[in-house]
């Protein structure tokens, strides 16, 4: 890899696969698919997060006007009864909405269509956990997404010119550990607080893995950056952090994130 383009080009597609990784691994992603009940087609996106105030909608599409549908659901961890909401009709789509609940809350739910006396349960393998946050500006949104995976681009750039006995090792280590620490460390808690009322929820305060694995990220990147300035075994460092970064980024967003106990009213960690 003496070509400093081709160092380039590989940061940019590990980077590239470490967001999609991240998006359709996370337990917010929604759940997709499609079923048939007694020949009938039925397609459904149920979506696992909430943003904002309002009611969480559910919809599935179904264009035999003969075929229905019922949402049960309950709070996450509560002591509640499973509760049932028939899904109405507009057009091919069976829509209902969630309860609203405040940040961090969780429900669950499931959808049981029925054509003449068959039911199928949708999905059939689980139940849907949905959590509902508070409403993100995209004027920190945006920054702290840009800021996060430009630092795992500037990571992964320096990781390899490390390896590559690349001359800007320096440069790279030095971007990396500022943009970290602004998305992760400044503009990461920012985001929290708009949706769950909490700036900071990991270590010491809690187990938070988003947190927590930001922080890891962040101890590693100081370790590089102390080494670069000291010339003290900067490259090995450096291949750590950028591996130690990676291996973050390999762990799904919001796995083990805020969830509201609804004994206590405090919020914690997902059990």
């Amino acid at each position: 890899m003496k070509k400093f383009w081709v160092r380039i080009l590989l940061a940019l597609l590990i980077t590239v696969a470490a967001a999609v990784y991240q998006r359709i691994t996370g337990p917010t992603y929604p759940v997709s698919g499609s079923t048939q009940i007694d020949g009938s087609m039925i397609r459904y996106k149920l979506l696992r997060s909430h943003g904002g105030e309002g009611d969480q909608p559910v919809t599935v599409t179904a264009p035999d006007t003969t075929v229905q549908a019922v949402m049960f659901f309950k709070r996450l961890n509560a002591d509640d009864p499973w509760k049932g909401m028939k899904l109405k009709r507009d057009g091919e789509i069976l829509a209902g909405f969630l309860p609203h609940q405040p940040p961090a809350g969780k429900i669950e739910y499931f959808v049981l269509v029925r054509k003449g006396g068959l039911e199928k349960r949708i999905p059939d393998d689980r139940i849907i956990v949905t959590r509902f946050k508070g409403a993100v500006p995209l004027w920190v949104l945006i920054p702290h997404v840009l800021f996060m995976f430009s630092a795992m681009f500037l990571s992964t750039l320096a990781g390899l010119e490390a390896i590559s006995g690349g001359p800007a090792l320096k440069k790279f280590t030095i971007q990396t550990a500022v943009v970290l620490f602004i998305g992760g460390m400044i503009l990461g808690p920012i985001v929290q607080k708009f949706a769950f009322n909490e700036f900071w929820t990991g270590i010491p305060y809690g187990i938070d893995l988003t947190d927590n694995k930001t922080l890891i990220a962040m101890l590693g990147w100081l370790g590089a950056l102390w080494a670069v300035l000291k010339e003290k075994n900067a490259r090995a460092w450096a291949v750590i952090a950028a591996v130690v970064l990676l291996l973050v980024y390999s762990i799904p967003h919001s796995v083990m994130g805020s969830e509201l106990d609804y004994k206590t009213g405090r919020i914690q960690s997902s059990r």
